[in-house]
């Protein structure tokens, strides 16, 4: 008998215990800056050196690069290694899935990952504490070594659509699992909100952690409101359980 396939979608809630903060929250960096949204705006940002100069700034002072998984990072690689099929589809581009133990290859980043920069000319890739380190020592805005393009995050900016080949994989997922968590998800960005639909439509078990409301609870066959680093790891452990 196959064991069920199960999908963890995580959205900014599930890396607050790890210091990231939630940018779209009621306490969210745009609703406190909302002129900060321009700095990962891609209009903005292409056209203006700047804002490209104050992005740079930006992204040296963020705390991401230096963040660590938190326990429920650790609990979904954990039921991962319990040999239950786990896919992680996450909306955050902080890479704390991986450094918490989840193998990459079963990690869908929507948007992408603050962790590599990429040339918005040629495509090039390199790490974001290389290009962080040339702007640490005076280069306020480091062009692409291989072309002299202008470089970016390798994160999907305001303006910019999700990679076609990697939501059309998540929605494939989503089709396909028997289990799908909604966690740390305000379930209102589309389209990956939308996901949530798509596996409640093709017969999934839908369950939801999040501290505020979501327009999906009602489909969900649980909500759970509790603390994202306590109740992950308890549920993801019932999982486990059930499916030894």
């Amino acid at each position: 008998m196959n064991r069920p396939l199960v999908a963890i979608m995580s959205g900014a809630g599930i890396s607050t215990d790890s210091g990231i903060p939630d940018y779209r929250g009621p306490h969210g960096l745009w609703r406190k800056d909302p002129d900060a949204e321009k700095l990962v705006t891609y209009e903005y940002y292409m056209g203006d050196p700047e804002i490209r100069r104050r992005s740079w700034q930006m992204r040296r002072k963020n705390r991401t690069l230096q963040a660590e998984p938190n326990a429920a990072h650790r609990a979904v690689a954990e039921l991962e290694r319990s040999g239950v099929p786990v896919r992680v589809i996450t909306q955050n581009v902080d890479g704390l899935h991986q450094l918490g133990g989840m193998p990459g290859r079963k990690v869908l980043e929507l948007h992408g990952s603050a962790r590599r920069v990429v040339c918005t000319e040629c495509h090039a890739q390199g790490a974001m504490e290389d290009a962080l380190a040339r702007v640490t020592a005076g280069e306020e805005d480091p062009p692409c070594l291989e072309c002299g393009g202008i470089l970016k995050s390798a994160t999907v900016m305001f303006g910019e659509q999700l990679d076609p080949a990697v939501l059309g994989e998540a929605v494939a997922i989503s089709k396909a699992c028997t289990v799908f968590i909604a966690v740390g998800s305000s379930l209102r960005v589309q389209p990956a909100a939308g996901l949530a639909g798509v596996a409640a439509d093709h017969g999934a078990r839908l369950i939801i952690v999040n501290a505020e409301p979501t327009p999906y609870d009602d489909r969900a066959d649980e909500v759970i409101r509790e603390p994202i680093g306590t109740a992950l790891p308890q549920l993801l452990r019932v999982l486990a359980r059930q499916n030894a």
